[in-house]
């Protein structure tokens, strides 16, 4: 698979680039011989004849039913090049841009549900439980994502991307709907969008996440949620059919 070197970059032992940023992302990674990437089910788009796919249930049977919970596949697939040098495409589910973070193995990241692309093989990526109030109102779910280790991991987004860099000392407040990744101790607290509740559910945010720096937190342009109810209401109902 051709492939010119102006836009590669080389993090820890990965090579790879993002091709198309902004609405439909693809990411292009180059494997040297024997080396393998994870990535979620089904997100595969083209590699070359040197490449093997196969699933594979990391984390065990706990690990596998953890991912469901989070939103993700219960295996990951994998991408090895086992007969030399090889290139493979991968490609998110829903229209959006991709997040490259590098993790240097001190700093561990949250990621929304939905939010996994892929990973090299010296990230993890397992399940943590939410605080109990969190989980059942933010919209993320009683369980999240964790990548951890040292490694390139990719995360997907529904729309464009943007940090949000919060210094120390100050706040910022985001709507559960559009949180992507961020630092996993950086602290945050779930509150009301507004000071009534009544207020804040007819404002159509209801709750909302207060994060305190220092620490970026990453955002999509665009919420699922509000696109479906939006898709939603151009359907035909049953009752006119």
């Amino acid at each position: 698979m051709a492939a010119t070197s102006a836009d590669l970059q080389t993090l820890e032992d990965l090579t790879f680039r993002v091709l198309y940023r902004g609405a439909f992302a693809l990411l292009e990674v180059h494997l040297n011989a024997k080396q393998a990437i994870k990535a979620q089910s089904d997100a595969m788009v083209a590699m070359d004849p040197t490449v093997d796919v196969e699933g594979k249930l990391e984390g065990g049977l706990l690990g596998g039913l953890g991912r469901m919970f989070s939103g993700e596949s219960f295996f990951f697939q994998t991408l090895k090049a086992s007969r030399g040098a090889g290139t493979a495409l991968l490609a998110p589910a829903q229209p959006g841009d991709l997040l490259p973070i590098h993790l240097d193995g001190t700093q561990s990241y949250i990621l929304q549900k939905d939010g996994f692309l892929a990973a090299s093989e010296g990230v993890q990526i397992s399940t943590t439980a939410q605080n109990l109030t969190r989980g059942l109102f933010s919209g993320e779910g009683l369980f999240v994502l964790k990548a951890s280790g040292r490694g390139m991991v990719f995360v997907e987004s529904y729309g464009s991307i943007h940090p949000l860099v919060v210094p120390a000392g100050e706040e910022m407040i985001v709507d559960n709907g559009h949180l992507v990744a961020w630092p996993e101790g950086m602290h945050y607290a779930l509150e009301k969008a507004s000071s009534g509740w009544m207020s804040s559910f007819t404002s159509g945010e209801g709750l909302v996440c207060r994060f305190s720096g220092p620490g970026t937190v990453y955002i999509q342009s665009r919420n699922p949620k509000a696109f479906g109810s939006w898709v939603s209401r151009l359907l035909p109902s049953r009752s006119s059919s």
